[in-house]
């Protein structure tokens, strides 16, 4: 163990927190080794602490549970914790007559006997990917027609909304990004403990977690993030006492609240005592000190603030000592089950309600039954505040909520249907998109939810630093310009960060070999495509901080287009000489399953020649959420549906360091990519996009090239659709979230403009053949400098734009023909029409 803190340093961190102050993990360390009368002070300033959180919250003086039914969906696991008793071997399982997994009518029988008894929430309690270790785990899933266990869960999850209207609360372990999205369209609430962040634990031989992938914490925490990215009311919590050290305890405490304060996703921590259980590697050590245990609630507490649910299970210890927790500033029981045993603490009973709720009382606490997702995330969700709680459980959770977002007395839950909300894609709000927008003062016209949307500002702040350090070079610009003469595609990464930073005559050097390989490639002909781009919705709860588009959907400027007039758009754009329409929209979680195919289909049937260009990859992964299907499958009902191709945007910077300072909630790099090489490979081609000079920096800009250069190479490969273009968008600052917070740089400058737009030109040479300039962004001026430094091609006449324009964008929402012409003319450059997949016209 550590050395233990002095009784010197213990009071002197007391007095500070008796004070209120802002304590640090040195602090919270002395703290949790509080003994005796200096206990006792720290768990009264602890109490005072949850107590005023209380009233804040406007529920003085109470202290919730959540009646639940546990659902042991799987005891088989991948890990081999080093204290669980819960995980069982397909041997074990089968000489006690159990298949892997409860079958669908076992998982309802249960959820049906709960229901019957007043619960209302299903706990979905399951080992980590068993599949991954056991052939028969992975057999029953094929015999049941499941590819996973997450996909059997969310089945089930859905039945159990359906046929007794409990709210199923998720905890399978470690889920990635795209795995929680998928899920939360069946579940208000997911969980999982990051139990300790010790390394320590996790690495060194005969520790809990050795021997366990899923503990892993660098993996916990990427858990606990991306949920809080997606919104998730998510549960997660420390497990004391497993060998940890005070230090590695406090540093534990610390992540939690830096989760917390980054994305207010954590509804609830819970603060677990170890208990040794007979059969297992730990079955020797001592059970968690009572003392120990109030001390870690105590300084959960102090670290979390007033606003945190702090919660402790009422039995892990005996009835009485529950006092005692409530003495150190716990607000929160968790799930009490009247029907089914804690499966993981099989030896330790719930204790009954009403012997529960008289304890509490005696502690001068009214207790009240709350619902798997906190008040605070009902209330706010309920109201259309915030997107925690995702519109197809909504009316689940709505039928069993008080307005104060508590569980409603003596309410039964009822099966309700799992479905789409009411209504398709109908207009709402303004949807005028041509209407001026005053680009001047703009953070006055901020969507009404800016302070929480997009995260905690001081922490995207404090990334951000990090991420906009500048490049260092290592070469000569003469030996890295002669490098990308000679075979300007597969130039090294030094070479290319010293020519993606050049400046003065080396910058000019590289603006004309750019320039030289465009004429080799594709001649001089300045190409364009007659489209109108057509922004359906701008309702979106992601929290991209670069983007002025998005609105909630109770915003005065909050829009959305029907099914009917977005092809009327499209019949419109055709009778002025179109050939493709854009479609794009915010992320909205009202849309139903089908909008995306609707629309697809609606635009080919007005106008059936219409190529239809449409659909982020971040809307790919909302349409597999609300369908439930593969990204694959989806992709190709789209197709069928009359999809041509994908805009390749939603890309932003292609690494994951910077797009999570760019945005709370969406899609990881990894996905992104793998949605569009699932877009080529299914005969789809898609453009690809950069969009720079806000928090990133020259490497970054290399690095996104190269990771596309990787992507172009494979389809070409296998003989797959490819990317038809690649487009350079630079960041406009004018109006985005991120740079009214101080975080971001006011765009790039025309140095970074040409360098990107040359260097895209070289790295992707024997690759990518068309370079689009944005007239939206970089003006007529700006266009024509980036035609002379290696672009070909002007994109489309829009007729509308509204992403840019929103952002602050003083060029236009469209372009005539002739103006186009016009811009090529001003170089001495022909210019043509194109279709969408670079055909003549």
């Amino acid at each position: 163990m550590d050395d233990q803190p002095t009784p010197h340093q213990v009071r002197r961190a007391l007095a500070r927190a008796e004070r209120g102050a802002r304590l640090d993990e040195a602090e919270a360390t002395a703290l949790l080794a509080a003994t005796g009368p200096d206990l006792d002070r720290l768990c009264a300033a602890a109490a005072r602490v949850r107590d005023a959180g209380l009233v804040a919250a406007g529920r003085p003086a109470t202290v919730t549970y959540s009646p639940k039914v546990f659902i042991p969906v799987t005891r088989l696991c991948r890990d081999r914790c080093h204290y669980c008793t819960f995980v069982e071997t397909p041997a074990q399982a089968a000489r006690e007559g159990r298949a892997p997994y409860l079958s669908p009518d076992e998982i309802l029988a249960i959820a049906s006997q709960g229901a019957a008894m007043g619960c209302l929430e299903a706990l979905f309690t399951l080992g980590d990917r068993p599949e991954d270790r056991w052939p028969e785990a992975q057999a029953w899933l094929d015999e049941q027609g499941y590819d996973s266990t997450l996909a059997y869960v969310r089945a089930m999850a859905v039945r159990v909304l359906e046929k007794t209207g409990l709210l199923p609360h998720l905890n399978p372990g470690v889920m990635s990004w795209e795995e929680m999205n998928r899920l939360k369209p069946v579940s208000p609430s997911m969980g999982m403990m990051l139990e300790t962040t010790s390394r320590r634990l996790f690495e060194e031989k005969g520790q809990a977690h050795f021997g366990s992938p899923d503990k892993d914490p660098a993996v916990r925490l990427r858990v606990l993030e991306d949920a809080g990215r997606l919104s998730i009311p998510f549960t997660t919590g420390l497990l004391v006492g497993i060998g940890e050290t005070l230090a590695e305890r406090a540093e534990t405490i610390f992540a939690l609240r830096a989760t917390l304060t980054a994305y207010g996703a954590v509804q609830e921590v819970i603060v677990q005592n170890f208990r040794a259980k007979p059969d297992t590697a730990m079955r020797h050590t001592d059970d968690l000190d009572l003392d120990e245990y109030r001390a870690a609630i105590a300084v959960t507490r102090l670290v979390l603030g007033p606003r945190a649910r702090v919660q402790a299970p009422p039995n892990l210890v005996d009835l009485e000592e529950c006092r005692t927790l409530l003495e150190a500033g716990v607000d929160d029981w968790g799930g009490v089950s009247p029907l089914t045993p804690d499966h993981v603490n099989p030896e330790r009973p719930w204790p009954s309600l009403e012997r529960l709720r008289a304890v509490t009382a005696e502690c001068g606490f009214e207790l009240a039954a709350r619902l798997t997702v906190h008040p605070e995330q009902v209330r706010a969700s309920l109201a259309g505040d915030a997107a925690w709680i995702d519109p197809r459980v909504r009316g689940h959770v709505a039928a069993l909520a008080t307005p104060e977002g508590l569980a409603r007395p003596g309410v039964r839950p009822v099966g309700l249907p799992w479905q789409e909300p009411d209504g398709g894609l109908e207009s709402a709000g303004r949807t005028d998109l041509f209407e001026a927008v005053d680009t001047e003062g703009r953070s006055a016209d901020r969507r009404s939810d800016f302070a929480e949307v997009y995260g905690d500002w001081e922490t995207v702040g404090a990334a951000a630093a990090r991420t906009g350090a500048p490049a260092v070079l290592h070469s000569e610009g003469r030996e890295a310009l002669a490098a990308a003469e000679a075979d300007p595609g597969n130039l090294s990464d030094e070479h290319a960060l010293t020519l993606m930073t050049a400046e003065g005559p080396l910058l000019e050097q590289v603006c004309r070999l750019a320039d030289d390989l465009r004429r080799e490639v594709v001649g001089d002909e300045v190409t364009y495509v007659v489209n109108r781009n057509i922004n359906f919705t701008n309702v979106c709860y992601v929290g991209c901080r670069f983007c002025a588009f998005a609105q909630r959907r109770t915003d005065a400027d909050a829009y959305s287009l029907s099914v009917d007039e977005v092809a009327d758009r499209a019949a419109e754009a055709w009778d002025l000489g179109a050939t493709e329409v854009c479609m794009q929209g915010g992320i909205d979680p009202d849309l139903p399953a089908s909008a995306y195919f609707d629309l697809a289909a609606a635009v080919r049937r007005r106008v059936p020649d219409m190529h239809v260009h449409a659909f982020s990859p971040m809307e790919v992964v909302n349409g597999t959420a609300r369908t439930g299907l593969s990204v694959e499958d989806f992709l190709i009902k789209a197709r069928e549906s009359g999809l041509g191709s994908l805009p390749g945007t939603a890309a932003e910077i292609l690494d994951d360091e910077v797009r999570w300072v760019l945005t709370k909630g969406k899609l990881p790099a990894r996905t992104w990519i793998d949605i569009v090489s699932t877009a080529h490979r299914v005969g789809l081609p898609t453009t690809s996009t950069m969009m720079f000079g806000h928090v990133d920096n020259p490497r970054h800009w290399v690095g996104h090239l190269r990771v596309l250069t990787r992507m172009q190479d494979a389809a070409l490969e296998h003989g797959a659709a490819r990317f038809t273009e690649f487009v350079p968008l630079p960041f406009v600052h004018t109006s985005a979230p991120i740079y009214l917070a101080g975080v971001a740089r006011p765009g790039p400058t025309l140095r970074d403009n040409l360098a990107v737009h040359a260097m895209a030109r070289i790295l992707l040479h024997g690759r990518i053949d068309n370079i689009q300039t944005s007239w939206v962004k970089l003006g007529v001026e700006g266009t024509r400098a980036m035609l002379r430094a290696g672009a070909n091609d002007l994109g489309g006449t829009l007729m509308e734009e509204t992403i840019s324009r929103m952002a602050g964008s003083e060029h236009g929402s469209a372009k005539t023909v002739e103006e186009l012409v016009e811009i090529g003319a001003g170089i001495g450059r022909p210019v043509r029409e194109r279709t969408t997949l670079y055909a003549a016209r």
